[in-house]
């Protein structure tokens, strides 16, 4: 009767028993071998599950008062944490292909975790995409191509001053033939 009594504990509380084993322990242990894999394959599906047991437990601690109402919820969530989690199923995988990466390929999304950069000790902006919007917002797009070619024309001479010095000290430069792949550090606008 003993041996009865314990078996009959184990199958009224086996998700009790079990959800932890299958939601943590496991796929704790699979996402530490995925990260020392080279494979992303692996980081993709461990990934998936994470966001999705996280959107999971959110559900749960939202609803809470609801999900008591349902006697089947404990065993309805553990086997889709099982399908979610045993590799034959790929379970999270299959989520992220199917639902998560339409959702954000195929439409455009809003950053809601964007925060701007902060500005250094003389409050030049750190983002040079934002300080050319504001310029063209400030003065039009003529002023910043103006800018631009004026940018292009500085850098010209300079490279004809560096050059020059390089002649000076002794070292050639060779002219480059213009059906040539080569590349100079003297090609370079954005060097100087």
């Amino acid at each position: 009767m003993g041996s009865g009594s314990f078996i009959k504990v184990v199958a009224k509380n086996f998700d009790v028993l079990a959800g932890p084993m299958v939601t943590l322990v496991y796929p704790l242990y699979a996402s530490v071998k995925a990260i020392e894999t080279k494979s992303p394959i692996d980081d993709q599906q461990w990934l998936t599950y994470w966001v999705l047991y996280s959107l999971i437990t959110l559900f749960e601690l939202t609803f809470a008062k609801v999900i008591e109402w349902l006697p089947f919820w404990s065993y309805a969530k553990l086997i889709f944490t099982c399908w979610l989690v045993l590799p034959y199923f790929s379970g999270a995988a299959y989520v992220y292909e199917h639902f998560v990466r339409p959702l954000f390929v195929n439409h455009q999304t809003v950053n809601i975790w964007y925060v701007p950069r902060k500005k250094d000790i003389l409050g030049k902006s750190d983002d040079v995409l934002q300080a050319a919007e504001r310029y063209i917002e400030e003065n039009g797009p003529e002023a910043f191509e103006k800018l631009i070619s004026k940018s292009e024309r500085v850098s010209k001479s300079k490279k004809s001053k560096s050059r020059s010095i390089l002649e000076e000290v002794g070292v050639e430069h060779e002219s480059k033939p213009s059906n040539s792949n080569s590349y100079s550090i003297f090609d370079d606008p954005h060097r100087y």
